[in-house]
């Protein structure tokens, strides 16, 4: 097998503005895994959050490339599990090795005819509403795009929240109802409130409509956030809190659901994991993701009848996404039923 990568960027139709920084764009680094003549391509994008600048990437690929071209065939990589050959490899990031795993679950695929979702486990094709996320904005900006997206065929909605002055969120979640009266409105603080300011904000929050928040209070402190999930009258996602699967299991049962995503867990492979281990435990997966092409995006979606909440909107953010596949414009992402991942390249983006 041979490994080999490509840089370019990603950039947004706007910047989107969360209670922690503004994102305008992005790297993205395409791992092509080949063998026999056919190609698999995975995705890994950089993430100040998470520690993933591009050279940080690129060096992880690099310290990997002899492990993954000393396996035989990809066949053999993926019965034998990805990680398995690669764990010699100090520190590698969970998104690089969830980035590895896509090429080659999209090289199996392609080399058996049959589609990520079968190799994954399920016969036919996932298809899922999705959340479509609008950031930190004024109220009459956040009520036109919310009416826009209704139009659109968008369900469920997820705003953003974590201004300096709480009341700002509450006139923004309003703003929002008023655009898209019939849609599912999801929170997102990422982690900006205090425990006690979750605890006075979300029955307000329930009172405009919201159906659930994710990560209300700051990281680090998983007994207050099952606290905060105990008290709350909407259900209360995990997500800065769930970033392993050692972390969703300490979790399961003490919070309504977890948010998994490839580049923080490791690839689907570990996500199934984690949905095995929080069943019955009374605690849902959540797919999200991270602002990625449809590439990024698409392994999650092959997994999207295991999740309750499905927020694989990362393609729709962008002012050009150079693959297609997994539709979502209309509100609904699917699976495509081509061999391996079913995407492809429309064009080819500006290469550094």
């Amino acid at each position: 097998m041979r490994l080999t990568w490509l840089t370019t960027e990603l950039e947004l139709a706007e910047p989107l503005r969360i209670s922690r920084s503004v994102m305008a764009r992005r790297d993205a680094v395409w791992v092509a895994i080949e063998h026999g003549g056919l190609t698999g391509w995975g995705e890994v994008v950089s993430s100040d959050h998470l520690g993933l600048p591009t050279s940080r990437i690129v060096r992880h690929l690099n310290t990997a490339r002899p492990a993954v071209e000393r396996l035989p065939d990809p066949e053999t990589a993926w019965e034998e599990h990805l990680a398995g050959p690669l764990t010699g490899q100090p520190g590698l990031p969970a998104g690089v090795l969830a980035g590895l795993e896509s090429a080659l679950l999209d090289l199996v695929g392609k080399r058996s005819g049959r589609p990520a979702h079968q190799l994954l486990g399920t016969p036919t094709a996932p298809v899922a509403q999705t959340t479509r996320t609008i950031g930190i904005t004024a109220p009459v900006a956040a009520a036109a795009q919310a009416a826009r997206l209704a139009v659109s065929g968008f369900t469920a909605l997820k705003v953003k929240a974590g201004s300096p002055d709480p009341a700002e969120d509450l006139v923004r979640v309003e703003a929002v109802r008023t655009g898209a009266p019939e849609a599912s409105l999801l929170l997102d603080p990422n982690g900006a409130w205090t425990e006690r300011q979750a605890l006075d904000l979300l029955p307000r929050f329930a009172d405009l409509g919201v159906t659930a928040v994710e990560q209300p209070i700051a990281p680090g402190r998983p007994d207050a956030l099952a606290r905060v999930a105990k008290e709350s009258p909407i259900p209360v996602i995990a997500d800065e809190d769930a970033v392993s699967y050692e972390d969703a299991v300490a979790l399961a049962g003490l919070v309504h659901g977890v948010n998994v995503k490839l580049a923080k867990c490791g690839g689907v492979r570990a996500a199934l994991r984690i949905h095995e281990a929080l069943r019955g435990s009374g605690t849902d997966l959540m797919l999200g993701c991270l602002t990625a092409s449809s590439l990024g995006i698409a392994p999650a979606v092959h997994l999207a009848d295991r999740a309750r909440w499905v927020d694989l909107d990362g393609h729709l953010l962008l002012a050009d996404d150079p693959w297609t596949g997994i539709g979502g414009t209309d509100g609904t992402v699917r699976a495509a039923d081509r061999a391996g991942l079913g995407v492809r390249r429309t064009h080819m983006a500006v290469v550094r």
